[in-house]
């Protein structure tokens, strides 16, 4: 495995709330989106990445998607408490998206509308589904995807971690086969840049590093108007 990270302010924001994870031992890797009054998200992104990974090491390595749902779990109640507890981090929540490569597995662990894809061959497939209010639109057929994209609510969320006592986590499991390439990112990216896009800069580059430093570049020349994050992850066994 080969993979690469970054995160960005971008050009707008005046504070990184997106959260990155990567430990090479349990082969886990995640992305968190934080939101909240000030400096709130980025404590809500911080806590739910390292709750996760907290679990992961001290739980029964053998099942990964029960210590996954805990750690999601767990961490989705530390932040309520948290906000509850601290005016100053009131309402603040995260979204989350966490996978972990086990035995030729992708286990995922999903709330909120960061995303997950796997680039296999020439083709770029979405692995999660985002809970925001746009995408509730487009499955009752009220909005297109391109309209999507441009909607004054596109960054209202139906499902978050923290600002509720309990959350629905999505987990997803797939094959992985060699060569496949896993990117996990918040919207920043994929908000300004399109799937094929994506698609295309990642199957442009040499290797991990360069291909997130492409997708970051080119959010930024797109306005960066969210903070950009993106780890890419290459499966060579």
């Amino acid at each position: 495995m080969r993979w690469s990270q970054a995160t960005e302010t971008g050009l707008v924001r005046r504070q990184n709330e997106d959260c990155l994870c990567v430990i090479p031992d349990l082969a886990l890797f995640a992305v968190a989106d934080g939101m909240g009054g000030h400096l709130a998200g980025e404590v809500a992104s911080r806590m739910a990445v390292e709750s996760v990974a907290r679990q992961l090491q001290s739980g029964n390595r053998d099942d990964t998607v029960k210590s996954l749902l805990e750690g999601v779990r767990r961490a989705n109640s530390d932040i309520y408490k948290a906000s509850r507890r601290d005016g100053s981090c009131r309402g603040m929540g995260t979204t989350l998206t966490v996978a972990v490569i086990s035995g030729g597995d992708l286990v995922l662990a999903h709330v909120g509308d960061s995303r997950a894809y796997i680039i296999r061959g020439d083709k770029i497939h979405l692995l999660t589904e985002d809970h925001s209010l746009v995408q509730e639109m487009i499955r009752h057929g009220g909005i297109t995807r391109e309209q999507a994209r441009d909607h004054p609510h596109r960054n209202v969320l139906t499902r978050a971690l923290g600002t509720e006592p309990l959350v629905d986590v999505d987990l997803i499991s797939i094959k992985l086969e060699r060569g496949d390439i896993l990117l996990l990112c918040t919207d920043g990216l994929y908000g300004l840049v399109g799937d094929e896009e994506i698609l295309e800069l990642v199957r442009s580059a040499a290797n991990p590093d360069q291909a997130v430093r492409m997708l970051v570049d080119e959010a930024l020349r797109r306005g960066g108007s969210d903070n950009i994050s993106v780890i890419v992850v290459e499966v060579d066994d």
